[in-house]
């Protein structure tokens, strides 16, 4: 039986959770027609919008005295949950409408170990959480020690760093469960970026680890077939928005490289995508990516959609 890891983005869950509710139901369906054709799935998802929306909460009512203001960890270990629950739910759903009774629907709260001297830590630059003016981040900056910044002409906010992920603590306990027949639901906004201690134990650190690189070392840990990173759009393209624009059906490594360096892929959003892709693609033979929109994954694996990336 094949191995598959489906990315999901943050965005495509909604703002609220009322809206996440109803969408989540598109990605359950698409991962029952997964499971029906075969596959072994494991679902790894975004938590953008919901994590800062925890984070503010907090912000908010710890600025009125009410409660302690959160970690960053725990804030995204609060988004795995909700965000896993609702995603649990609506998988089970579907997979009992599709007449799948055999397959267990689980979320696994998820550490991505991280190198505690990786060089993200001495440049933050993931913008998080709550907007501030300039005077209240500087007055923040000077009693916290955090670092703030413009972002977007919006206000100023904290910045983080976006650690490349090492491995993930839960790694066996996650081939364990896939092979016991469970879709598992992993790896929720990049993972809880944790760090070793010298005693052996592990402790969260406020950082946000790429959710389509945890995917991708996820994806590379259980011995995924494939990485489908689920977009908005049904292709990858080049000259995106021109004229000229090229929807691609297959990208190897070299031509994936030579777009990059034309800059054919925006930062923040294809290019982390595309870079993840060909991570997986060079992790082992015969493994490839596919890039893909959200409702036709079970049609990207069959080639006949989507955008497949391969070694050579």
């Amino acid at each position: 039986m094949k191995r598959i890891v489906i990315a999901l983005g943050g965005n495509a869950l909604g703002d609220t959770p009322a809206e996440q509710l109803e969408r989540v139901k598109i990605t359950a369906k698409t991962v029952a027609k997964v499971v029906k054709a075969g596959y072994e799935v494991v679902v790894c998802h975004g938590n953008g919008p919901q994590v800062g929306m925890i984070n503010l909460a907090f912000s908010k009512a710890s600025e009125a005295g009410h409660v302690p203001s959160m970690p960053f960890p725990e804030c995204t270990a609060m988004s795995q949950g909700y965000i896993g629950y609702h995603l649990q739910q609506a998988i089970d759903q579907a997979l009992i409408e599709a007449g799948i009774d055999d397959t267990v629907v689980i979320t696994m709260l998820t550490q991505v170990i991280v190198d505690e001297n990786d060089p993200a830590f001495k440049n933050p630059t993931k913008p998080i959480g709550t907007y501030y003016d300039e005077a209240t981040a500087k007055r923040l900056m000077e009693e916290t020690g955090h670092k703030y910044i413009e972002d977007a002409g919006r206000g100023w906010r904290r910045v983080v760093a976006s650690p490349v992920p090492v491995s993930i603590y839960e790694r066996i306990s996650l081939n364990t469960l896939i092979n016991a027949n469970h879709v598992v639901i992993a790896g929720g906004g990049g993972g809880i970026p944790v760090v070793k201690e010298s005693n052996g134990s592990y402790h969260g650190v406020p950082a946000v680890v790429d959710k389509d690189l945890a995917a991708e070392k996820l994806a590379e840990l259980v011995s995924a077939d494939s990485l489908v990173i689920l977009t908005a759009v049904d292709k990858v393209a080049i000259n995106f928005g021109k004229p000229n624009q090229q929807l691609l059906d297959r990208m190897t490594i070299e031509e994936a490289e030579k777009y990059i360096e034309e800059g054919h892929f925006a930062p923040g959003s294809m290019l982390p995508k595309v870079k993840a892709a060909m991570q997986f693609a060079k992790s082992g033979d015969n493994r490839k990516a596919v890039i893909c929109s959200l409702e036709k994954a079970d049609e990207a694996l069959n080639g006949t959609t989507g955008t497949e990336i391969v070694l050579k």
